[in-house]
């Protein structure tokens, strides 16, 4: 089995970006109770390789329909405040008015730490921002700006997003299937159930290359 070392977030979210990936971690999720925490499947990476995992820096941002003095401000503060291995989670209640999310973001993110970002909602400078590696997943794409159409209202604040309850440190990781949300106080036994079902399924699919029918390698080790 595996060491796992919980008491160093970044080695343990480097390990998981090694080994683990959102399906199994979901499965985990669902032997421990936690069977709604995979986002909606529209929240999609903007490369293929994009893979995120990290603690959660949420921010909650709502629609508006004129400019406002000051508009960046809250966001510039959450994104100020990120920390090594930080995600940073972003409700727009499924906006499709504005962009809460863009390059320089991803630049001062990337500077401060941080992991990558989770929008529920659209992004732009996309070509910059797959050029800088950014793990940057989103519902979509649009070129407009957030002033006068978007404001985030708080951040380090439970929020919405894809669907899920997300709270400010609750772990994140995001694939090309999709991302998931493991409650914080679930961690360790969410990753030691994914780590043990990852070492099963490379002993079934050895012996599935080698012939084994499927019944009977899940007869004997109870992995699908």
């Amino acid at each position: 089995m595996t060491t796992l070392p919980f008491d160093d977030d970044l080695k343990l979210f480097a390990l998981m970006k090694e080994q683990l990936y959102s399906a199994v971690l979901c499965d985990a999720l669902d032997q421990v109770g936690f069977r709604q925490q995979a986002m909606r499947a529209e929240i999609r990476p903007i490369f293929p390789d994009a893979v995120v995992v990290g603690r959660a820096l949420t921010i909650q941002s709502v629609d508006v329909y004129q400019p406002e003095e000051n508009v960046y401000e809250k966001e510039i503060a959450a994104v100020d405040s990120l920390k090594p291995g930080d995600v940073m989670v972003a409700s727009t209640n499924q906006s499709t008015r504005t962009c809460v999310w863009g390059e320089l973001l991803s630049t001062a993110s990337m500077a401060r730490g941080a992991y990558g970002a989770v929008i529920d909602g659209y992004t732009r400078d996309v070509r910059l921002i797959q050029k800088m590696g950014f793990p940057l997943f989103a519902t979509g794409m649009h070129p407009v700006d957030s002033a006068g159409r978007g404001e985030v209202i708080g951040y380090n604040c439970t929020i919405n997003c894809g669907g899920v309850i997300v709270s400010p440190g609750d772990v994140i990781f995001g694939d090309y299937d999709g991302v998931i949300v493991i409650p914080k106080d679930a961690l360790r036994a969410v990753v030691e159930r994914a780590v043990a079902k990852v070492e099963g399924e490379n002993i079934t699919r050895n012996e599935l290359r080698k012939g084994a029918t499927l019944r009977q390698v899940f007869d004997k080790y109870g992995v699908l």
